[in-house]
């Protein structure tokens, strides 16, 4: 029985500390180049990490989770586009953030965007929107069923 147990506890803090293992990119231009390198779409995640409780309702339910960890592994480029009251950020980052929400024209939070992003020749990045989606009730099954269906249509 004390085997079992600890086999159990064993493979469930494996499975998540390889949610945990997600790299969520905050600098925009980087997540562009690995976008191109990889062939993969971009998920920005437009958040008010410190204040905006559907925001941290969709981190607990599905952004923390071992299914979300796998499926983004496999899927998306990562990027959290912060909006925190208390945190101090730089003013670059700042400034990239307020940038990229006024393009999307982010109306709330959590609003989640995925794009294929280019450098085109003097540099700038441009995007190809796909999608957008924010929190969706039924857990890491249900949000990752309309994320395919969102990277899967363009």
């Amino acid at each position: 029985m004390k085997k079992a147990i600890l086999i159990l506890f064993v493979a469930f803090s494996a499975l998540s500390m390889q949610a945990q293992q997600l790299e969520w990119h905050t600098d925009i231009a980087k997540a562009v180049s690995l976008s191109e390198t990889s062939k993969k779409p971009i998920l920005m995640f437009f958040t008010g990490s410190d204040w905006c409780g559907w925001c941290m309702k969709l981190q607990k339910e599905v952004l923390q989770t071992p299914e979300f960890a796998k499926w983004a592994k496999e899927n998306v480029i990562l990027v959290e586009l912060d909006f925190p009251r208390r945190a101090a950020q730089t003013p670059e980052i700042k400034n990239q953030n307020a940038q990229l929400n006024a393009f999307f024209k982010v109306k709330g939070y959590p609003t989640v965007w995925f794009a294929k992003g280019s450098k085109n020749a003097d540099g700038k990045i441009a995007f190809d929107a796909m999608g957008s989606t924010g929190y969706v009730a039924g857990g890491p099954s249900a949000w990752l069923d309309g994320a395919n269906k969102i990277i899967k249509k363009s």
